[in-house]
């Protein structure tokens, strides 16, 4: 068919939705994970540095953004990336990961509620009691009636709102004193809830630095920014409900961010090499100087002609650029202080290239549809 539109707004219904071609690159969520960058095992990245692996090997980072990334990993500091929407603040945290092999980039999104804890780790308390309650249950059926309550000693009780109690053998922790040879808990304890956050996750001990990324800190609450000082300051932080019971069970397996159960000592993580760990911000809001002053600061520039190039021919190829020049000159002859994401030039690109058959001057309202300035006042 000649026409490009799937939905026509007529009213009648159709099967056309299956005419969509493939989605773009950096908008397609099941590509295979043979796609992702080479040991990365990340396929955020690979939509993000580009399914050809081009952007990283070609982009031509400017010295002050090379200096910024390797003062920040020699003297073991945040990196605080601040400019325009689509400047490739983020973008920067998975080219830093891909290069120097350091594994999948860990990503904390802030909004307005995001606290420190949601960084941290989260520990279900509701689900933990419900749990004790339903296996007590359980267990009185079991018994027909007449086994252990929590009275009399071999069961702990739930009544302070947690499950710790003072009785032995099985206790409201959900193992059986002693656990395993080594002091790990391996039955479904405390541990099976409590997740680590993704800051939580990049100070866990590790051989190389993890990559943590905080997209968009000016989004925050005004006190999340002075929250995070002693932990960015001091690389770990504690996990009270564990150190309760770190007599008993001084190591617990907890669930991590992004790579199973893990271990927690004495109720504690610390890190044993800080990570990488970049913040973005657009620049919406002004930090308070305890953090600008722990924090190696950058500030990105527009993409010029150069990165451009690289990221169009990384995410659609030679004949992408070849085919999406108009485009391209447009996007960099916008006037001073007009405010573009390069995204949005992809965008541009990729559908006018997928609709070789509309009209030029379809064309080319599709492009002003997708290519507005940002900075428009409503």
């Amino acid at each position: 068919m000649n026409d490009w539109r799937i939905y026509r707004g007529v009213g009648q219904p159709h099967d056309g939705v299956r005419r969509l071609p493939e989605p773009p690159p950096w908008r397609d969520f099941t590509r295979a994970q043979d796609d992702a960058p080479t040991g990365s095992q990340d396929p955020s990245g690979a939509r993000r540095l580009g399914v050809r692996r081009r952007r990283a090997e070609n982009y031509a980072p400017r010295p002050a953004e090379v200096d910024a990334v390797n003062a920040a990993l020699y003297l073991r500091r945040p990196l605080l990336v601040t400019g325009n929407p689509g400047t490739g603040k983020s973008t920067l945290a998975y080219a830093v990961a891909h290069e120097l092999r350091l594994g999948r980039v860990l990503r904390w999104p802030i909004v307005s509620r995001t606290t420190l804890q949601d960084g941290l780790y989260r520990y279900d308390a509701i689900g933990r009691l419900q749990d004790v309650q339903l296996e007590r249950a359980r267990g009185v059926r079991d018994t027909g009636g007449n086994g252990s309550d929590a009275g009399d000693g071999n069961r702990s009780d739930a009544r302070d709102g947690t499950g710790n109690g003072n009785g032995h053998g099985s206790d409201a922790d959900g193992r059986a004193d002693g656990g395993g040879p080594d002091g790990v808990d391996r039955d479904p304890g405390i541990g099976a809830y409590i997740r680590l956050g993704p800051l939580g996750t990049a100070l866990l001990p590790s051989e190389l630095p993890r990559v943590l990324l905080i997209d968009e800190l000016d989004k925050s609450d005004l006190d999340l920014p002075n929250d995070l000082l002693n932990t960015l300051e001091e690389g770990e932080f504690a996990i009270p409900e564990l150190e309760r019971v770190a007599d008993r069970q001084p190591v617990v397996e907890v669930l991590s961010h992004d790579s199973g159960r893990v271990a927690v000592h004495g109720g504690r993580i610390a890190c044993t090499n800080f990570p990488l760990i970049v913040l973005t911000s657009n620049g919406e809001r002004d930090f308070p100087a305890p953090l600008l002053r722990r924090c190696v600061q950058l500030e990105l520039e527009p993409p010029g002609e150069e990165q451009l190039t690289a990221m169009v021919e990384a995410h659609l190829g030679e004949e992408g650029v070849a085919a999406g020049q108009d485009l391209i000159g447009r996007f960099l002859d916008r006037e001073p202080g007009e405010v573009m994401a390069a995204d949005q030039l992809l965008n541009a690109l990729f559908l006018t290239q997928h609709t070789p058959h509309a009209e030029r001057l379809t064309r080319e309202r599709i492009a002003d549809l997708l290519m507005q300035r940002l900075d428009r006042s409503r």
